[in-house]
C-alpha cells in the first residue's frame, strides 16, 4: 500500500510513517515546514518529503491519504483530495486498523505525564523481555527512536510481542472527526494518569474532556485493567460515570503507592499496604514517582512481576526534554523541559528545587501551546513559578500581556517580546551555581545553545 501523509513533520504522524515504512508500506508525506530533526529521521527511513500542501500531489496516486490534525479546510492540497473524492482517513484510524489491531494496546492518557509514563512503560516491557512496539510523543532515551513495531520476545522466538505501548492523546482526531485520538485505540490496559482542563482552542471546560475520557473507559473490555490517578477528582468522576473494568488507583492507599522518597529520587513501592521494593533512580518530583507506580501497575497487569519492574526503572534513562541538561557555562547549568501547563511548571520547578537546594533557578518561560496563547491559563502562572528565584518571560506572539498576568511576582520577574534582549538579560544575572530552567513546547528559536554561548563570553 502507498500512503501519503499529509502533516508528517509532527511528531505523532511522523511516526505512523516510521511505523508504516516499516510494515513495508510505501510512504511519502508533506508538510508546510520540513525540516530537521524529523526531516532527517524520516529522510534515513526512505521516506520521500515534499514541502507544502500543493495539490498537484494528488499525482503521487496513493492508495489512501492519511491526515494529520494540523490539516484544516482551505488547505489546498485537502481541498483536492475532497473535489476528487479521493480517499482519506485520519493518523489514529489507520494506526488503529492497520497496526494496533488485535494487539494488546496499554494506551496513557492524562494532562501531564503521557509522553513520560509510556517511555517508562515501554521500557519496563522490553527489560523483561516482551520486546513491545510503541509510539510515544517524544524520544525516551532507553530506545533513542519514538516509534517502533511490535519485535520478537526474547521468552518466545517463533512470534511478534502481542504488546504495543501509545500516548494516548485527548486532543481531536482531525478537522473531519472531532473525538479525542484515543477513543481509535481500543485498549486493554488504560492508564489515567491525571486530567486538567486544557486544549481551550478545542475544548469548552473541564466536564468536555472528561467526556471524552469516559468515552475512552467506554472502550475497555470487561477484563482490561484500568490504572487511575486516585488523587484526581476529575477522573473519579470520569469512572462514576460508568466503568464496567477493574480499576488500580495510584497514589493513594487503596492501592499503589510510594513512600519514603529521599532527595536523590529513590523511594519505596507499596501495593495493598505490602512492601513491593525500592526503586533507585534519579528522577525527582512526586509527578515521576507516580509516573512510576502508573507504570508499574500497568506493567504488572501485562504479566510482568514488580521486583523486574523496579528493576527496569533503575536503569530508565527518561525522555529527551524531560528535566534534560542542554549544557553547563561556567559553572551555570542549562536545562530544557516541555512543561507549558501551569501544574506541569510547578512540578517541573519543584523538582528542580529538590535536586538544587537552595541554589538559584532561573525559569525561562515561553507560554507557546493554543491554551496559553488563548490566555485561559495566565493567571495561575504567578503560582506555578513560585519556587524560581528568577523569571523570564518571552511574550512574542501572545495574544495577552505577560507582564500584567506575571505582576503578582513582578519583583523577580522580566518579561521580552525580542529573543535577543531575553537572552542578554539571562546573561547579565546568571552567575557560578546556577540553574537555568527552559520551559517551552517549540524549540524556544534555539535559545538552549544560545545562553550557552553567551555565557561563555562572561
Amino acid at each position: 500500500m502507498h500512503i501519503h501523509i499529509l502533516g508528517i513533520c509532527g511528531t505523532f504522524m511522523g511516526g505512523i510513517a516510521v511505523l508504516a515504512k516499516a510494515a513495508g508500506h510505501k510512504v511519502t508525506g508533506c508538510d508546510a515546514n520540513v525540516y530537521p530533526p524529523m526531516s532527517t529521521q524520516l529522510e534515513a527511513q526512505g521516506v520521500q518529503l515534499i514541502e507544502g500542501f500543493d495539490p498537484s500531489q494528488t499525482a503521487l496516486n496513493p492508495d489512501i491519504y492519511v491526515i494529520g490534525n494540523v490539516v484544516s479546510r482551505g488547505n489546498p492540497l485537502m481541498e483536492a483530495i475532497l473535489n476528487q473524492g479521493l480517499p482519506y482517513i485520519s493518523g489514529p484510524q489507520w494506526l488503529a486498523e492497520n497496526v494496533l489491531q488485535g494487539m494488546w494496546v496499554l494506551a496513557v492518557a492524562g494532562t501531564h505525564g503521557k509522553t513520560t509514563t509510556s517511555s517508562m512503560l515501554a521500557w519496563i516491557l522490553e527489560y523483561a523481555g516482551l520486546a513491545p512496539g510503541f509510539l510515544i510523543g517524544g524520544v525516551p532515551e532507553n530506545f533513542s527512536v519514538s516509534a517502533r513495531l511490535p519485535q520478537v520476545p526474547v521468552q518466545d522466538k517463533n512470534s511478534i510481542s502481542p504488546f504495543f505501548v501509545i500516548e494516548a492523546d485527548e486532543y481531536d482526531t482531525a478537522f473531519f472527526d472531532k473525538r479525542s485520538k484515543f477513543v481509535h485505540y481500543r485498549p486493554r490496559t488504560a492508564v489515567l494518569n491525571n486530567l486538567e482542563f486544557d486544549h481551550a482552542d478545542i475544548f469548552e471546560d473541564l466536564n468536555a474532556i472528561e467526556k471524552q475520557f469516559h468515552h475512552l473507559v467506554r472502550t475497555v473490555p470487561q477484563q482490561g485493567l484500568v490504572v487511575a490517578n486516585g488523587k484526581e477528582a476529575s477522573l473519579q468522576r470520569v469512572l462514576d460515570k460508568g466503568c464496567w473494568t477493574l480499576v488500580e488507583k495510584f497514589g493513594t492507599d487503596d492501592d499503589w503507592q510510594a513512600i519514603n522518597a529521599q532527595g536523590d529520587g529513590s523511594f519505596d513501592v507499596v501495593y495493598k499496604g505490602q512492601m513491593q521494593g525500592h526503586v533507585a533512580w534519579g528522577l525527582l518530583g512526586e509527578h515521576n514517582r507516580m509516573n512510576a507506580l502508573a507504570s508499574i501497575a500497568a506493567a504488572r497487569h501485562a504479566g510482568v512481576t514488580v521486583e523486574v519492574s523496579i528493576a527496569a526503572l533503575t536503569a530508565f534513562k527518561n525522555v529527551k526534554r524531560r528535566m534534560e541538561v542542554r549544557g553547563e557555562s561556567r559553572g551555570v547549568v542549562v536545562y530544557d523541559d516541555f512543561a507549558h501547563h501551569p501544574t506541569a511548571i510547578e512540578t517541573t520547578i519543584a523538582g528542580l528545587r529538590a535536586k538544587v537546594g537552595a541554589a538559584r533557578i532561573l525559569a525561562v518561560l515561553e507560554p507557546r501551546s493554543n491554551t496559553m496563547k488563548l490566555g485561559v491559563m495566565k493567571n495561575a502562572l504567578p503560582a506555578s513559578l513560585q519556587q524560581a528565584d528568577l523569571v523570564f518571560c518571552y511574550q512574542a506572539n501572545l495574544g495577552w500581556d505577560a507582564g500584567a498576568a506575571l505582576a503578582p511576582i513582578a519583583s523577580k520577574t522580566q518579561v521580552y517580546d525580542d529573543l535577543t534582549q531575553l537572552i542578554l538579560a539571562i546573561k547579565q544575572v546568571a552567575k557560578t551555581g546556577d540553574h537555568i530552567l527552559v520551559m517551552s513546547n517549540g524549540g524556544f528559536g534555539g535559545i538552549h545553545q544560545k545562553l550557552l554561548d553567551e555565557l561563555k563570553e562572561v
